[in-house]
């Protein structure tokens, strides 16, 4: 269903080292960079990542009410990235930590703001 996230950064530069961190992380590879964004994916055909700077030239902004979930395949995994997250300048929004029987999620703000959550199911 999903072909590919964007996200808005104002230094793509700083956004693309951020992103390479936890991507290489996770097992997947940058699928291709310009002069205006990044992409990463796990391979080919498969949904892509992409952080940007606004194609219209204005400030990225957070947009409000916007997530991006990713992933990971174990508590440990969601535990390991939550915390590189925070060590390369990513702040956290909570966890990670058990929610509901089965939903083990760490929340955090990437370096534009911009909200995402690490999560498994158990």
């Amino acid at each position: 269903m999903i072909g590919y996230i964007t996200i808005g950064t104002n230094n793509l530069e700083r956004a693309t080292s951020f992103y390479d961190a936890i991507f290489h992380e996770m097992g997947a590879a940058k699928a291709f960079d310009t002069d205006r964004l990044s992409a990463w994916s796990f391979c080919e055909g498969k949904p892509l990542f992409t952080v940007t700077k606004p194609f219209d030239e204005t400030e990225a902004t957070v947009g409000n009410g916007v997530m991006v979930a990713l992933t990971t395949s174990s508590q440990t995994s969601v535990d390991k990235l939550h915390a590189k997250a925070l060590e390369l300048g990513a702040t956290s929004e909570g966890g990670p930590y058990l929610k509901g029987k089965n939903f083990y999620v760490g929340y955090f703000r990437d370096l534009d703001g911009n909200k995402l959550n690490f999560h498994c199911y158990i």
